[in-house]
């Protein structure tokens, strides 16, 4: 069945652990960036290369699709833009798309982050407290409408797909997309 299940929420919500037992249960493949990003640059950020490598996944994810297989998506994805247009480009590959929404009080938050860095602290980042604060911020919760596979805003104003903005936001997604040459 050829499906897209997209975690969504913010650090230590358990998104990853909800994403493997998804995966399991209906025999997916799971794309989860940080598990890329620590051994590949042993850092969360390491100068936008997170942006190339999630776009690479979601290439991935959608040719698996393509493929007729299932796909659980672990990116957290906090804006609605980013969410839109992955369940577009999925809707766009012939798949179906569910969104696993995955909230969390920020006690509870501050506890799983600070209990994961404490008991696999070479699985995760450290997570200051302004950062947690700063993502809460930054976190666009979805809405009634889309939690339940509502319509897709418009597009962003000057763009004029949602393939086009997913090329933006995700670098290496683009059909024209070269790694920056070195000086």
């Amino acid at each position: 069945m050829a499906m897209l299940i997209l975690t969504v929420g913010l650090q230590g919500a358990g998104k990853t652990t909800r994403a493997r037992q998804l995966a399991a249960k209906l025999n997916a493949l799971r794309l989860t960036p940080d598990e890329w990003m620590i051994p590949l640059f042993g850092e969360s950020e390491a100068d936008g290369k997170r942006d190339v490598l999630e776009g690479q996944l979601l290439k991935l994810a959608l040719e698996a699709l393509r493929l007729g297989n299932a796909v659980v998506l672990d990116f957290g994805c906090w804006s609605r833009n980013e969410r839109y247009a992955i369940r577009h480009l999925v809707e766009e590959a012939g798949g179906s798309f569910e969104l696993a929404y995955l909230p969390v009080d920020e006690a509870t938050q501050r506890a799983r982050v600070a209990h994961r860095q404490a008991t696999a602290p070479y699985e995760t980042f450290p997570m200051p407290e302004q950062e947690l604060a700063d993502a809460r911020a930054f976190f666009e919760e979805p809405d009634d409408a889309e939690l339940s596979n509502g319509q897709i805003s418009d597009l962003p104003e000057g763009w004029r797909s949602w393939r086009e903005w997913a090329a933006d936001r995700w670098p290496s997604f683009g059909d024209d997309w070269r790694p920056p040459t070195r000086a």
